[in-house]
C-alpha cells in the first residue's frame, strides 16, 4: 500500500465521527483535540482511519453544535456518504508547539500505559481516553478480567511517567470494587 502525504508514526487522533447530520453529508465530530479551530478549519487535510470508504478529506467548514462539531468535508456530498464514515477517527500530523505543560497529556501518550498502585500492584492497561462534558475518563483493561473507568484527575492519577510506561492510581474506596 503506498503511504499518504502524513507519516503515520506521527499522527494524532483530532476527532471521531459520531454520526451523519443533514441530508447533505454533514458530520457530528466530536473534537479530540485542544486546538479545535487549527484543526478543522477550511482547507485543512485529515486522514481518516475506520472507513474504508476514504482515505483523506478535505475541511470544507465547520462549527460548534455543543461540545461537538457539525463538520461538511469536500469529499462527502450527501448523507449515505457521511454515514460510511461513522466511527471512523480522523488524524493529522502533530503540530510543531510551544513546550508541553508537563500536565497534560495526548490521548495517544496515555493508551498503552501500564496502571499500578502506589505499591506497584498491577491494576491494568490504559486502552483508551474517554471525553466527556464531566472531564476524561481512561478506560482500563483489568489484569484479573474485566473494564476499569477511572476519572482522570490529579487526586486519583497522582502520577504520569510516559517514559517509564506507567501511571501510578491513588483509587478512592470502592473504586477498584468489581461491579455487581
Amino acid at each position: 500500500m503506498t503511504p499518504g502525504p502524513h507519516d503515520q508514526a506521527d499522527e494524532r487522533v483530532v476527532g471521531r465521527v459520531v454520526k451523519a447530520h443533514g441530508l447533505r453529508g454533514e458530520l457530528v465530530v466530536e473534537p479530540r483535540t485542544d486546538n479545535v479551530e487549527a484543526r478543522f478549519a477550511p482547507g485543512t487535510v485529515l486522514t481518516v482511519r475506520g472507513s474504508r470508504a476514504l482515505r483523506q478529506v478535505t475541511i470544507g467548514a465547520a462549527r460548534r453544535h455543543g461540545d461537538r462539531l457539525l463538520v461538511t468535508v469536500e469529499e462527502v456530498g450527501d448523507r449515505d456518504a457521511a454515514e460510511a464514515l461513522r466511527t471512523a477517527e480522523l488524524t493529522a500530523p502533530a503540530l510543531a508547539e510551544a513546550p508541553e505543560d508537563p500536565d497534560e497529556f495526548h490521548d495517544h501518550q496515555l493508551e498503552g500505559l501500564a496502571v499500578v498502585l502506589a505499591d506497584g500492584t498491577a491494576v491494568g492497561t490504559v486502552t483508551a481516553v474517554l471525553h466527556g462534558a464531566g472531564g476524561e475518563l481512561l478506560a482500563v483493561a483489568r489484569t484479573e478480567g474485566g473494564e476499569l473507568l477511572v476519572p482522570f484527575v490529579a487526586a486519583i492519577v497522582p502520577e504520569v511517567d510516559v517514559a517509564g510506561g506507567r501511571l501510578v492510581l491513588d483509587p478512592p474506596e470502592g473504586l477498584l470494587d468489581p461491579a455487581d
